[in-house]
């Protein structure tokens, strides 16, 4: 019965949450069944507020750490907090959702025979040493840091992923994913694009670590929601992982200097001491995105910010 009819039904895990609402817009506006499934601890429903009369869109709370029992065909498996300050909160359950959540969802997978996709992570390579870093490399990570509920979760999932496709034949994508910024980032997330930008439109000191030589590469939402969907669609024998991001790298306190300027903000540049286990690089390698799924991204930093900035500029406002 699941592949009666034409229409795909696909099943969003962390599908209120920043990326995974965008996934969910980008799926229905595609023809497919959506089944959003968020716990709602860093997910809103206002970022899926829009898309509840959708004829084709449900909204379901649960937990993936528990047994999920769904008909469908394909499976996203974003959920897990993303952000520093989210994932340290409680790092005992981050773990749980990336290694017990994976393992439902690929029990799910298994009993449906449906394709799944893992939403890995450029934590994965850790504090790298090598530079940019493509998916051969096998990362430089601290096992007991702060940092590591997120980074060896993260690494065990993907462990569990090919595991399945080894034992059980499943079809397993995995996409690592480096920073990734736009509309619908929670406003305090700790992440930086997010952090720069409302201390901006606040008028507050932007808050760079170490002399913000550090450098990162900034995805745009879009470009993003375009490359999981491109390598869930491609040819199966493709599992990844494969890095999806941006080669575009700019140190943190350039980013600062261009949040400045975009916004209009007076706000000065307040330098503090870096955290414990903060990567000094994080750039991708995208050959293999550029080989096996003809996609790279297209937005440019600046074109991405403009709305991130208006977005952020709407919350501010409606908070005053």
């Amino acid at each position: 019965m699941r592949n009666y009819g034409t229409t795909r039904r696909v099943m969003v895990t962390g599908g209120s949450g920043f990326l995974g609402s965008h996934l969910c817009e980008r799926l229905l506006d595609r023809g497919d069944d959506v089944l959003c499934v968020d716990n709602f601890y860093t997910g809103t429903k206002d970022n899926v507020a829009h898309l509840l009369n959708h004829p084709r869109f449900e909204l379901m709370r649960h937990d993936v750490t528990f047994p999920l029992y769904v008909e469908v065909d394909e499976i996203y498996n974003l959920a897990c907090p993303a952000s520093p300050v989210h994932y340290q909160h409680d790092p005992v359950q981050t773990t749980k959702t990336s290694v017990h959540g994976a393992i439902n969802m690929l029990g799910l997978a298994k009993r449906l025979k449906a394709k799944i996709l893992q939403a890995s992570t450029s934590e994965v390579y850790g504090d790298p040493q090598v530079h940019p870093q493509p998916e051969s490399y096998w990362g430089h990570v601290n096992p007991i840091g702060i940092r590591s509920c997120y980074d060896e979760g993260k690494r065990c999932a993907e462990t569990l992923f090919f595991d399945y496709h080894r034992q059980h034949r499943l079809r397993i994508k995995v996409a690592r994913i480096f920073n990734t910024y736009g509309p619908r980032m929670h406003p305090n997330d700790g992440r930086v694009v997010s952090n720069f930008v409302v201390q901006a439109l606040r008028g507050k000191p932007l808050t760079v670590y170490g002399e913000g030589a550090q450098t990162r590469s900034f995805c745009y939402v879009d470009d993003l929601v375009s490359g999981l969907i491109a390598l869930m669609d491609s040819p199966d024998d493709f599992t990844g992982p494969v890095n999806l991001g941006n080669p575009g790298e700019f140190t943190i306190l350039e980013l600062a200097q261009k949040v400045i300027g975009l916004t209009g903000s007076t706000s000065p540049i307040e330098k503090k001491p870096l955290p414990s286990d903060d990567p000094l690089q994080r750039k991708p390698d995208l050959t293999l995105a550029r080989q096996h799924l003809g996609w790279q991204p297209v937005t440019p930093l600046d074109d991405g910010l403009r709305p991130t900035i208006d977005y952020f500029r709407r919350r501010v406002a409606a908070q005053r």
